[in-house]
């Protein structure tokens, strides 16, 4: 077991890298990065650290993603904050043969998908342990926005 999760680690590792290295030639020193959560954004987060100086801030989809951006020295920006963001990086939790995905596993579904709309494109890192034949196997989630309960009730 502890063999296989250190090959996985290292799937991810390598695919956050491959994520990098395509976006890297993509930034400028004005560009905003989005930033994704769970354990393969968080390779990404640290292989980004590394090119820091290449573009201007981030904007997270977590408050732990966004943690470990500030930890690591990167601004992290209010999505309101940021005038454009170039591109958001994140992984899945399942993706099949037509490229359709499962994701926010990790709870964060809701900033994930706005976040992820609000970026000129959306890469989307994950290793070969992700790909599945048909989705399904991995549980949906399911976010309940406490702001929203008031919406749809009548008077």
């Amino acid at each position: 077991q502890e063999g296989a999760s250190m090959k996985q680690d290292e799937m991810k590792a390598s695919a956050a890298s491959a994520a990098l290295a395509y976006i890297e030639p993509r930034l400028g020193r004005e560009s905003i990065i989005g930033i994704g959560t769970g354990s393969t954004a968080n390779y990404f987060i640290d292989a980004l650290a590394e090119i820091k100086h290449k573009f201007d801030a981030t904007v997270a989809s977590s408050e732990a993603s966004a943690d470990r951006l500030r930890n690591h020295g990167l601004t992290v920006l209010e999505l309101n904050a940021a005038s454009e963001v170039a591109v958001y990086v994140d992984g899945a939790d399942e993706v099949d043969p037509n490229r359709a995905l499962i994701k926010g596993g990790g709870g964060a579904l809701t900033r994930e998908k706005i976040v992820a709309a609000s970026a000129d494109e959306f890469v989307c890192i994950v290793d070969e342990s992700k790909m599945v034949p048909v989705l399904g196997s991995f549980p949906l989630p399911v976010e309940v926005a406490p702001f929203a309960r008031p919406v749809g009730r009548g008077p």
